[in-house]
């Protein structure tokens, strides 16, 4: 497998909002707030297929009558600021939007809403974005997301890329789609290191003792760590995680890396602090945008990771029509096209590829250039050749298991 390395043209709206999303105080956060949902009488809600949990969709969305406006929480720089898909949606159906940018990490916001909704109290928003993780299965453990009724979302039926169809974490899609999503692969600054990358065995050369970062987010930091060792992070047992944790271990005590950073990897990046290190695809370019770097990305031949950004209405949303009328005019063609060529992301509708090339050819010179850089990059349209390299997180079936998870990854960052 080789490198694939992002054109320095993907310059416009690349998010730099991947804050850390570590889980030091999460272990005891799950293991209390599943007690606490049993204690009370909630029960969590199974994951299926749409069509495993009738009762479940009916029930939610009987009686249920269109509202007068939209709360969507989003993560900041997740949208061109003039927001003019919001502006669309409000013409066409008459509903204005209230879109604030209020999630800045997932442990602070799954905190902030999970007394309210543990309650049946409205959290104030109406649709929220929120990563596959730890806490994206907190929610549904809990009962927090309103099932989804797929055939309110034909666009989302026509025009969703099936990989998006068949995650692990929401099987069916019942409670989330894909926003969008993005990828952890390796940055350098190629002024430090002149042979570029191809590997995970990069990220442990001596040649760059201390001027190596690696990521403090565990589910981060562990999946390189197993893909490092030759194990698919999704499938991986308690044998693996300890076979990664060693890998992991053989870096620090060699005095390899430098930090295990939050989203502050960026600016150690900048000022030469590190050469090398884990990095999310957007922030590499956003820093190149702002700063005029030259920063480069690549995927590594052992493979990166693949993180989901979710819509999921809240269970006390007081306008779910509304919102899920919002969740499925985002699976347009033009307007999924639109938003892709502002922020760069993975697209989850294949045929906005198509779209993208229309738009660019309408423009001229370096606008152009960029517009058609982001239709041909597989970082924004991944092949199946390119899917194929990138992994999800670990998804835990119990409590216990998280936590032994936990405990086997955090000594490395805390330690």
């Amino acid at each position: 497998m080789t490198e694939q390395r992002v054109d320095p043209a993907l310059l416009r709206g690349l998010s730099g909002r991947r804050i850390d999303r570590r889980d030091i105080f999460k272990i005891a956060g799950l293991g209390a707030a599943v007690s606490a949902a049993a204690a009370c009488g909630v029960k969590g809600a199974a994951t299926g297929s749409a069509s495993q949990a009738p009762n479940q969709v009916e029930k939610f969305w009987a009686g249920k009558s269109a509202g007068s406006s939209i709360s969507f929480a989003n993560w900041p720089l997740y949208m061109d600021p003039s927001h003019p898909e919001l502006k669309k949606f409000t013409a066409q159906t008459g509903v204005p939007v209230t879109y604030k940018e209020v999630i800045n990490d997932d442990p602070t916001w799954f905190a902030k809403i999970q007394p309210q909704l543990a309650a049946k109290q409205s959290i104030g928003y109406d649709l929220m974005v929120i990563t596959n993780g730890v806490e994206f299965q907190e929610c549904i453990e809990l009962g927090f997301y309103a099932p989804l009724d797929h055939s309110k979302m034909p666009n989302y039926t026509a025009n969703a890329a099936p990989k998006y169809t068949t995650e692990a974490y929401d099987k069916g899609n019942v409670y989330s789609v894909p926003w969008t999503s993005g990828i952890t692969g390796i940055g350098y600054n190629p002024k430090y290191v002149k042979n570029a990358p191809t590997s995970m065995k990069d990220l442990a050369d001596l040649a760059y003792k201390g001027k190596v970062g690696m990521f403090s987010d565990t589910q981060e930091l562990a999946n390189f760590g197993l893909l490092a060792a030759g194990i698919d992070p999704g499938k991986s047992t308690k044998a693996d995680w300890q076979k990664a944790a060693d890998k992991l271990k053989q870096q620090k005590d060699a005095g390899i890396v430098r930090k295990y950073y939050d989203q502050s990897y960026v600016d150690a990046l900048g000022s030469g602090e590190v050469w090398i290190t884990q990095a999310w695809s957007g922030d590499i370019l956003q820093k190149n945008a702002s700063d005029g770097t030259n920063f480069q990305f690549v995927i590594p031949q052992e493979g990166g990771t693949i993180w989901t950004d979710n819509f999921a209405i809240p269970i006390t949303a007081k306008s779910p029509l509304d919102a899920i009328s919002m969740i499925d005019f985002f699976y347009k063609v033009d307007i999924a096209a639109s938003l892709a060529e502002y922020i760069n992301y993975v697209c989850p509708v294949p045929a906005a590829q198509a779209q993208i090339k229309a738009d660019a050819a309408k423009l001229s010179g370096d606008d152009k250039t960029a517009m058609e850089a982001i239709a041909d990059s597989p970082l924004v349209f991944p092949q199946a050749a390119d899917y194929a390299k990138l992994h999800y997180y670990r998804e835990f079936k119990t409590v216990a298991e998280q936590q032994a998870f936990q405990k086997v990854f955090e000594p490395i960052v805390l330690g």
